[in-house]
């Protein structure tokens, strides 16, 4: 059973120019399991597909000048809604991924993750897409920091990565999830594993002492100053 007691698994079809680089990432580890399972749709699309002529050009000059190419209108309206024809369990939630978004944080994924249903991904290249793309089709523009990559891809693998890992059933402990950085609203504390001394550097006693509510202790003072250090902007 999917997110939300849908009795279907999350669907994720994403639009790119470069599909190699999402099925790497997307086709490994425990993605790749979940995929195995059912417990996640994925599906992979090469943009060009759409494109008309013998070239299968899916980008030009801006209007107006500029630098850089701008990915065409008619290849992604025509994927778009290929793919919504088809038909879906859930109604399609356009995504275009971009420097342009929302941030992408812990919240937001959590939200995609517990919706579920189905999402398009779109990514974007060169200077972005055409504006009526945005207008017309996107349902909302996610980014994924403050930087600037090369193509929209990345943002994708990244997006789906961050979603899918909140989706009860993909990780083997859901209580993994819940303990992760920013989780709770801190980063995550330090970790340890054996031996217990490397290089005369201990694991701190506490963790050795088996007495669960006192480590417990250790971990939140640890995850609180870890944020205090390195993300004050989190603490408020």
């Amino acid at each position: 059973m999917g997110p939300m007691g849908l009795d279907f698994p999350m669907r994720i079809d994403i639009l790119t120019l470069f599909p190699a680089i999402c099925e790497g990432p997307l086709g490994e580890s425990i993605l790749k399991r979940a995929r195995e399972k059912g417990l996640l749709d994925i599906r992979i699309h090469n943009l060009r597909q759409w494109a008309a002529g013998k070239h299968s050009v899916t980008d030009d000059t801006p209007y107006g000048g500029g630098q850089g190419m701008v990915m065409k209108c008619e290849p992604i309206f025509a994927a778009i809604e290929e793919i919504k024809a088809a038909g879906s369990p859930a109604a399609p939630r356009v995504i275009y991924l971009s420097p342009s978004g929302r941030p992408l944080s812990h919240a937001i994924a959590s939200g995609f993750a517990a919706a579920g249903g189905h999402l398009i991904l779109l990514c974007g290249h060169y200077e972005g897409v055409d504006q009526r793309v945005i207008d017309h089709l996107v349902d909302d523009e996610i980014s994924i920091g403050d930087y600037v990559l090369t193509n929209g891809a990345i943002a994708a693998a990244v997006f789906v990565d961050a979603v899918a890992r909140l989706i009860p059933g993909i990780l083997g402990d859901e209580n993994s999830a819940a303990q992760d950085s920013f989780a709770q609203g801190l980063l995550e504390g330090p970790q340890y594993t054996r031996p217990v001394e490397f290089r005369g550097w201990r694991v701190p006693e506490i963790l050795l002492s088996g007495n669960h509510a006192q480590i417990a202790q250790w971990r939140a003072a640890q995850a609180l100053e870890k944020t205090r250090q390195v993300r004050p902007d989190l603490l408020g």
